[in-house]
């Protein structure tokens, strides 16, 4: 039977206990990470949240069903009405040690709660309804002052439908439109390409298309979305990770015919700067690039290392849509060589424009 994304999520409630106080997280402790998990009706997202809530995997983990949009299909008996209107979220035990949760409006609420559990959570899994871009979480996890040294966005998975993407691809050979799948593609970590069951063959060529899209993205099988959660959880994608791949991605993008360096599809780019550049000229580039649409592309996800003038420090670049971040990241050592290298992800990218522009940091 295929996966039924209108069933919610299963969950267990234990008896009650004594109510105790919340009690802050300790100052030293690490910050708990954040996985955003996408998918279009049907894809296996509830499937995925009940195999979380009810295997017996070890890990403590919360799970936020989140209500953006429409309401589709997310049991509620979980929420009460609280003092003017707002939406008040019960934590619900369940037997495998992990707590689930339904929030329609104070995500931030919700999530200050959570880490200020006394029983802390090893991961927060956050599954979306109704929201097919994840940019507007994404920046609420980034950007609010009181979550900053609390959480950590881990990475965004995208659930795909198998069979269901094998129709949308043969479709899009016809079409001068893309499939709606592709754009969660642009901004997941993770694809969990679900339902493989039901594809007879050529599931390497579904992944094929997945990384065509989205060169960094790690592709997991799965049946019902089974899948081994330390291949999904604590990726850190958004740390100061993976220089290697970023590595391989730039000597693929410099091998590419140039009749494939300019996409009107979503596609993956990588570019890259020898000298040092200047802190303040990357930025004012990203702004242009992100903010004002300078060059007209359509950009979904940066990510990089910076060599930064005056500094002996890796500087990471992380963007999604408009929210961006560089940071310093460690110390370079003597063994690296120092050299900018950006990936981006996005829709009718020219690579030419994004190198000569970049080369305009230079500081």
């Amino acid at each position: 039977m295929e996966d039924d994304d209108d069933c919610p999520p299963l969950a267990v409630e234990l008896p009650p206990r004594a109510p105790s106080p919340p009690e802050p997280a300790p100052s030293d402790a690490s910050p708990v990470g954040v996985t955003v998990i996408t998918g279009y009706l049907g894809a296996g997202k509830s499937t995925l949240v009940n195999y979380i809530l009810n295997e017996q995997h070890g890990k403590r983990i919360a799970v936020i069903l989140n209500e953006f949009g429409e309401e589709i299909g997310v049991e509620r008996a979980m929420i009460n009405e609280g003092q003017g209107g707002a939406l008040v979220e019960e934590w619900v035990e369940l037997a495998n040690g992990c707590v689930c949760c339904s929030v329609k409006h104070s995500l931030v609420q919700a999530l200050e709660q959570l880490v200020q559990r006394k029983d802390r959570m090893d991961h927060i899994l956050l599954e979306t309804t109704g929201l097919a871009d994840p940019a507007p979480l994404v920046s609420v996890l980034w950007l609010d002052d009181q979550l900053e040294s609390s959480i950590r966005l881990d990475s965004i998975i995208t659930v795909i439908d198998a069979k269901n993407f094998r129709v949308q691809i043969d479709e899009h050979k016809n079409s001068s439109s893309f499939p709606e799948a592709f754009h969660q593609i642009a901004f997941a970590d993770v694809v969990i390409l679900n339902k493989i069951d039901l594809v007879k063959d050529n599931v390497e060529d579904l992944e094929k298309h997945i990384r065509d899209v989205n060169a960094l993205v790690t592709v997991v099988r799965s049946v019902r979305c089974q899948v081994d959660l330390n291949e999904v959880f604590n990726r850190q994608a958004y740390g100061a990770k993976n220089s290697s791949h970023l590595q391989e991605l730039l000597d693929y993008s410099k091998s590419m015919p140039p009749n494939r360096r300019h996409d009107n599809s979503i596609s993956t780019l990588c570019i890259y700067e020898q000298d040092p550049v200047n802190l303040a000229k990357v930025e004012s580039w990203l702004e242009d690039l992100l903010w004002e649409k300078k060059y007209s592309m359509d950009i979904y996800r940066c990510k990089g290392i910076l060599h930064i003038h005056d500094s002996d420090q890796v500087h990471t670049l992380q963007a999604v849509r408009e929210v961006y971040e560089v940071v310093p990241a460690r110390k370079w050592s003597e063994t690296e060589s120092r050299m900018n290298k950006i990936v981006v992800i996005g829709r009718n990218l020219d690579i030419n424009v994004l190198q000569d522009s970049f080369s305009g940091c230079k500081g």
